[in-house]
């Protein structure tokens, strides 16, 4: 399902696969990530939350932005919390111009705008998009999500962990595809506003903090060899995860 500024690891399953598909027409879940996330404020780790009522029956496409200012509450917090970051000022243009340089009606539109231009104009990543409103799936739960896959014609399904409480890899294997669950283990630490230091936090943090070497926390070090440069002028190096 698409998130509202996810964390670093749902981008690492972004870089991870060849095809990233939202699966928005599925219920939407009240207090859950699909419209809020976790930013760093003084006072720790707090939630960003775009309202968007208190109605449960509908899918999450379905799921219409309010015509208030939440898009500016949003960006004044990210302002008062990150205006010292190192990389803030670099990236407070496109969050404007994702933010305000469209009228956006449904919060499902605006995730999944926000999530490719993050993964492709920040992060570099080539990863192919699609909507799971493209096929033509029936059925339920398991079995509509097995039938999904199987029409996009992958070989191997890359899941998040929390998945093996309902998602059974012979059900999978028996179709002729693979099931992985990601392991975010190991992600390395850079320097952080306000400790303790939190890996739960909307993806934006590493990329105020650490800029074009975001990706060096979260996939392993890229070619330059580059680390993240603190506002005290020290070089923090993402170390490779021991195998």
């Amino acid at each position: 399902q698409s998130n509202y500024i996810p964390w670093k690891g749902y981008f690492d399953i972004i870089h991870d696969v060849d095809l990233f598909i939202f699966y928005d027409d599925v219920q939407f879940t009240k207090n859950d990530w699909r419209n809020r996330n976790k930013i760093k404020t003084p006072a720790g780790s707090s939630w960003l939350t775009i309202p968007v009522g208190k109605r449960t029956n509908r899918l999450i496409y379905e799921v219409e932005l309010p015509k208030n200012n939440w898009a500016v509450k949003h960006l004044a917090t990210l302002a008062q919390n990150y205006r010292k970051a190192p990389y803030y000022r670099h990236y407070r243009p496109f969050l404007e111009d994702v933010y305000f340089g469209r009228p956006w009606r449904t919060l499902s539109e605006f995730n999944q705008v926000m999530i490719r231009r993050i993964a492709h104009d920040l992060l570099g990543l080539s990863t192919t998009f699609a909507d799971s409103r493209d096929f033509d799936v029936d059925g339920a739960k398991q079995t509509r999500l097995l039938r999904l896959v199987q029409q996009a014609g992958a070989t191997v399904y890359l899941s998040g962990p929390s998945a093996r409480a309902y998602l059974d890899p012979a059900e999978f294997a028996a179709v002729g595809i693979d099931l992985v669950f990601k392991n975010y283990d190991g992600y390395p630490e850079y320097p952080q506003f306000f400790p303790p230091f939190d890996h739960h936090v909307s993806i934006l943090d590493a990329l105020f903090q650490c800029g074009p070497a975001a990706p060096d926390f979260i996939w392993g070090l890229s070619a330059r060899g580059e680390g993240c440069t603190t506002g005290d002028g020290y070089l923090v190096t993402a170390q490779p995860e021991l195998k």
